[in-house]
């Protein structure tokens, strides 16, 4: 990977790591992990030239790599600690997942676009990440491998979906983006027992939607 991240590319990665810490990140190995990780090699080489700005671009099948501040965000309120079990729903592009991985955490993601499931799993282990990778229905998690000890949405939700919230053990967290298409809630749901749940609210943020069923081309 050393040959394909420059000095440049590594420097430009630092000055992102300065501004999220200018927008509030505060989590060191949230900061750490996005310092590390190379988006350049996740985007379009079109795009190569504003991967390390602080915005979300295209990435093909109607989606897109997520904007770093976002990324930081939802890993920052996951409080992520070394060895997580985490369910990531909505794989994408992978970027995600390799911050988690950079972090520790022991990643499961969940991707219903064929196109993007296939192109991550054979790209996110050339460049030293891997997680297991899953084509399915990202409502529907993944129950053979439940409990999680957190649960990441990277995609906007109507509600939480239930099998989710089943799927988090006691005293873990789920983040997820919830409401309209134009417009949703940050949410953090913390399972204090079995039947009970605790939800916080963390600002406004436009994610693609969460879709149900798989798209096979």
């Amino acid at each position: 990977m050393a040959e394909n991240d420059s000095l440049r590319h590594q420097g430009m990665r630092k000055k992102l790591v300065d501004g999220l810490k200018i927008k509030g990140i505060k989590d060191e190995r949230v900061l750490a992990a996005i310092g590390k990780v190379p988006r350049h090699l996740f985007m379009e080489s079109s795009f190569l030239n504003f991967a390390y700005k602080d915005q979300a671009f295209p990435i093909g099948a109607g989606q897109t790599i997520s904007q770093p501040y976002t990324v930081a965000f939802q890993s920052q309120l996951l409080q992520i600690e070394k060895n997580d079990k985490i369910l990531e729903i909505g794989t994408g592009s992978g970027y995600q997942a390799a911050v988690l991985l950079e972090m520790g955490a022991r990643v499961f993601t969940v991707e219903r676009q064929k196109e993007l499931f296939q192109k991550v799993q054979l790209f996110l282990p050339e460049i030293g990440y891997r997680p297991a990778c899953f084509f399915s229905d990202g409502n529907e998690g993944l129950p053979a491998f439940a409990p999680f000890d957190k649960i990441l949405v990277t995609a906007g939700a109507p509600s939480i979906p239930e099998a989710l919230k089943e799927q988090l053990k006691i005293g873990g967290r789920l983040v997820i983006p919830v409401g309209k298409e134009n417009r949703q809630e940050m949410m953090t749901l913390i399972r204090v027992s079995e039947k009970e749940f605790k939800t916080e609210k963390h600002g406004g943020f436009v994610f693609v939607p969460l879709l149900k069923g798989t798209v096979n081309f």
